[in-house]
């Protein structure tokens, strides 16, 4: 970091608005809401989704009650066509539901989105250009009178070419969004806007939609705000005008930019499920329809089990829910702290039926979407990894590897799921040491010893291998990779070792070592083991059996 005094950075301009109103609002009724998770949050996975996985996403978003969905980007590749004509053809976009096609201001893409939507009864055609100065500057070599005339040339197109699919019967709305637009000069946005309004003539019952997005957040929320509101009052066809947001979480503030700028004027809300996007994120739709509830506003979406959401979007999408995410987060509705439980106890008895919620520490009743209130964490079949994992780090010391929780999760979920009870932490004790501690079969150690002489170590070891006793034999650069060597020639089948650590268990006289050890069988399969000894050799070695017999198992 630079120093101070900072010079390589300057600080956003605010917006000359002496007698802004939005502070002294409040916010009183849900705005309407379009998710972009199949488009804006799928093309920042690592691994996009599939057609099947983005069809149970979107069945997903139907669910929980979105009317307005963007489902992807069809002129810019062939799956994205693809599944847009597979939600047509298929009949799987209700009645009530609009679907968003995002496309960009040129012709040829105009007239290929249309072909993908072609028998589609409601749709939004979302055309956007970038309009900032740097944009204009850096990336087009373009004055903003070429800026706004790409934007009005491409209306014209999309009347053209869109006239067959109105007569049709399709009901065809138009969205424009002025890309970058926190970052572009209020005047001007407001001069590319007036145009695209003029040329697309909405009405006051077909009204245009107007995307003002924070495309990246550079400054604090009231900035936002401040910017909708300017546009908001400075449009000349406001009652034909639905003024949507589309905040980016550079900052980490693009909930209160959304909520600041609602109270605005903005009538329209663009985000994804828990806030997946490109760099730090999109708005996250969960956290804002959330707050409105928790402020008496029902929001129109149904999260009333966030558990079920969250597994099916963590499935679709590969990535995982933070443990402390507001509201669907694991550990969210768990006091850790003391104090916090007494407190939290002590409030529950004093909550009546039709009374307001009001419980220390907790400022949703978890009930009302579908989680419950653990002041000690207890688990069963829908309990997930970190609980387990904090079971046996706070009662028993062993601090698992991250990458094990899920793994130890899976198995503790499972059995809890087959007896279909809550399990104490005594049984999830007991199933870890019969999963990874116990087991001496198929291959057991019976004895080790090992040597170094100049760098090199060298492992002698007894083992039972499928009930025959054998003697072994290896040299390696450290006791694990000798006794791996040694395995190896004795037939045991080969594995890749990926990670290994390893901590004290107990205090004083009674402290020995446990170690944990990750390795990936001929299949690419990966399995841990663990094993415990007052020999810290001893216990990777054991470690190490324990890992091969439960891939082998």
């Amino acid at each position: 970091m630079q120093s101070s005094p900072v010079t390589k950075y300057r600080p956003f301009p605010p917006v000359n608005l002496p007698d802004r109103q939005w502070p002294n609002r409040v916010i009183d009724r849900a705005p309407q809401w379009c998710s972009v998770d199949l488009r804006d949050g799928n093309q920042a996975l690592p691994q996009p989704m599939n057609i099947e996985e983005k069809l149970e996403l979107f069945a997903l978003l139907v669910k929980i009650g979105f009317k307005e969905i963007e489902v992807g980007f069809p002129s810019a590749s062939q799956i994205e066509f693809d599944f847009c004509r597979r939600l047509i053809d298929e009949n799987r976009i209700p009645a009530d539901v609009t679907i968003q096609i995002l496309c960009q201001c040129r012709e040829e893409l105009i007239v290929r989105s249309l072909e993908a939507l072609r028998g589609a009864k409601n749709v939004i055609f979302h055309l956007y250009n970038s309009t900032s100065p740097k944009q204009r500057a850096y990336v087009f070599g373009a004055s903003k009178a070429d800026i706004v005339g790409i934007a009005v040339t491409a209306i014209s197109w999309l009347k053209q070419h869109g006239r067959a699919l109105i007569e049709a019967g399709t009901r065809l709305r138009l969205e424009y969004s002025p890309e970058s637009f926190t970052s572009t000069e209020l005047e001007f946005a407001l001069e590319i806007c007036e145009a695209v309004t003029d040329a697309w003539q909405p009405t006051v019952t077909d009204k245009i939609i107007l995307n003002l997005p924070a495309t990246v957040e550079y400054a604090t929320p009231n900035v936002h705000a401040d910017q909708i509101e300017w546009m908001c009052r400075h449009l000349t066809r406001r009652d034909a005008t639905i003024v949507s947001l589309h905040t980016h979480n550079d900052r980490g503030t693009g909930v209160a930019a959304t909520e600041l700028s609602l109270l605005a004027g903005a009538d329209r809300v663009e985000g994804t499920l828990f806030g997946n996007g490109e760099r730090t994120g999109n708005l996250d739709l969960v956290i804002v329809a959330l707050n409105l509830y928790t402020q008496g506003v029902h929001p129109g979406l149904d999260f009333s089990d966030i558990n079920q959401i969250r597994e099916a979007y963590e499935r679709c999408t590969r990535l995982d829910v933070h443990v402390r995410h507001p509201y669907a987060g694991e550990l969210v509705f768990t006091a850790f702290s003391g104090s916090h439980q007494d407190a939290i106890k002590k409030s529950m008895p004093h909550q009546q039926p039709g009374r307001p919620w009001d419980v220390l520490y907790i400022p949703i009743d978890p009930a009302d979407i579908g989680r419950s209130y653990k002041a000690i964490i207890r688990i069963n079949s829908q309990s997930g990894k970190g609980g387990v994992a904090y079971v046996l780090e706070n009662e028993f010391g062993y601090q698992l590897p991250k990458l094990m929780h899920r793994e130890i999760g899976r198995i503790i979920n499972d059995l809890a799921d087959a007896m279909g009870t809550e399990l104490q932490s005594s049984e999830i004790h007991d199933v870890f040491v019969r999963e990874y501690l116990d087991p001496r079969e198929p291959l057991r150690l019976d004895h080790c010893q090992s040597t170094e002489r100049d760098g090199q170590v060298t492992c002698e070891a007894k083992i039972t291998y499928r009930g025959q006793p054998l003697a072994i034999k290896g040299q390696g650069n450290g006791p694990i990779d000798a006794f791996s060597r040694a395995l190896a020639a004795a037939g045991v089948p080969a594995f890749e070792l990926l990670s290994y650590s390893e901590h004290s268990l107990g205090r004083g006289a009674d402290t020995s070592a446990i170690s944990y050890i990750q390795i990936k069988d001929s299949r690419g399969h990966t399995f841990f083991g663990a094993g415990t000894n007052t020999s810290i050799e001893l216990a990777s070695l054991k470690a190490l059996v324990s890992a091969i017999n439960r891939a082998l198992k």
